[in-house]
């Protein structure tokens, strides 16, 4: 799939990890639960500081969710981006070979771009002699179709 965005650069893959509905759910339960905390204090603000709650834990959810793009220009992972000429490679683990890779395998300078809540990454090889960074390791729900994006060069 190959998209067209505002400029000249075509998007081949793009999707946001979002946090699961659980850590929603949760929010706003919390946040339900400081109107009986504040409700004793201020009658009003059982009201007012709840909302005040959600909105600020809604915030900080979404700055959780990372970008990953790949387009003609480069790959974007989060806050991180690089040229497509650097990426020499990508490959695809599943759950298993994801948990090795975030684990005894991690090499202590490449750079993580990984969520908790998503089991599968993919390790994207570089080929920048001056960068001392040797693969970026980048959570994703389709680490096949990401790893396909990104070798089709």
């Amino acid at each position: 799939m190959s998209i067209s965005s505002g400029s000249d650069t075509v998007v081949h893959y793009s999707e946001r990890l979002w946090p699961p509905v659980t850590w929603w759910v949760v929010t706003v339960l919390l946040s339900a639960m400081t109107s009986l905390m504040v409700y004793p204090v201020w009658e009003l603000g059982a009201f007012i500081v709840p909302v005040v709650v959600l909105v600020l834990a809604a915030l900080w959810l979404r700055s959780l969710s990372a970008p990953i793009v790949v387009s003609d220009a480069g790959f974007r992972a989060g806050p991180a981006h690089i040229e497509r000429r650097f990426i020499a490679e990508a490959t695809p683990f599943d759950e298993r070979g994801s948990f090795a890779a975030r684990g005894v395998h991690l090499d202590a300078r490449a750079f993580l771009m990984t969520r908790p809540w998503v089991k599968t990454v993919v390790r994207v090889a570089l080929d920048d002699p001056a960068d001392p960074t040797p693969y970026w390791l980048v959570s994703t729900k389709h680490p096949h179709k990401l790893a396909a994006a990104l070798n089709r060069g």
